[in-house]
């Protein structure tokens, strides 16, 4: 039986900033209705890796795929257009907004017919009770948790193919890390697939159907929670 298609894919990609590169030779394949999560000390390159998927860090070398769709010369915004939705770590909603409007602005650039945008609205406000019940009220006023809950209702406004995010729980609660979680495992339970930097490593390993290790740059280990658990020294891992 032939294997699935993945739906994101990289080939030797490198990328940085200045002179160097921060990633190397980064070669992956995530497959449809996944959870790929990815694990590393501080300053492992793992915020780099999740913007050059966004297409906000610029592919050195190397190839980027969405199925068959080749995204590595495409834009941010084109690569939303393409199914790819991204939610930063920090400035993920305009706070001088009101929760609908954020929902609106999400994706005006897209350009799609209003009957489709508020279709996928309806949906999205299914997804995320806590934020239809709050359209009025400003993004800035929001809690943590809930403004984390409408940076992923904002993406999801795009109707994505791929989730991608970035240090999710940074900065919350024990019980709203659980919370956020909890959301991340709802969207993946209805076909998203979900690919996600986090430096909570015990979540990382608990919602992870595979889990990359990256270290300096470059890939440690590729393995599911299960087999680190029981074959690997994370400790060791990070430090090598």
């Amino acid at each position: 039986m032939t294997p699935p298609l993945p739906v994101l894919s990289t080939a030797g990609v490198a990328a940085g900033y200045g002179a160097g590169d921060i990633i190397r030779d980064i070669t992956i394949d995530v497959t449809p209705g996944e959870v790929f999560t990815v694990i590393g000390p501080n300053g492992s390159g793992k915020s780099t890796l999740i913007k050059v998927l966004a297409g906000l860090v610029r592919t050195r070398v190397g190839e980027i795929r969405l199925g068959a769709i080749r995204l590595t010369h495409l834009s941010a915004p084109q690569r939303v257009s393409t199914g790819v939705a991204y939610v930063p770590q920090e400035f993920n909603v305009f706070p001088n907004m009101t929760i609908g409007e954020n929902l609106k602005v999400s994706t005006e650039f897209l350009g799609r017919e209003q009957q489709a945008t508020l279709e996928q609205r309806e949906r999205v406000l299914a997804m995320f009770p806590e934020v239809a019940k709050r359209l009025k009220l400003r993004a800035g006023l929001l809690s943590g948790g809930q403004r984390q809950m409408l940076a992923f209702a904002c993406a999801m406004m795009a109707a994505p193919k791929v989730l991608l995010l970035d240090e999710p729980s940074a900065g919350l609660s024990p019980k709203l890390v659980g919370e956020i979680f909890d959301k991340i495992e709802t969207l993946n339970a209805s076909g998203l697939t979900v690919f996600i930097i986090e430096q909570n490593v015990k979540e990382a390993l608990r919602i992870g159907d595979r889990v990359m290790v990256l270290v300096n740059g470059s890939i440690r280990l590729m393995a599911t929670p299960g087999e680190i658990t029981a074959k690997h020294d994370l400790h060791k891992l990070f430090l090598g």
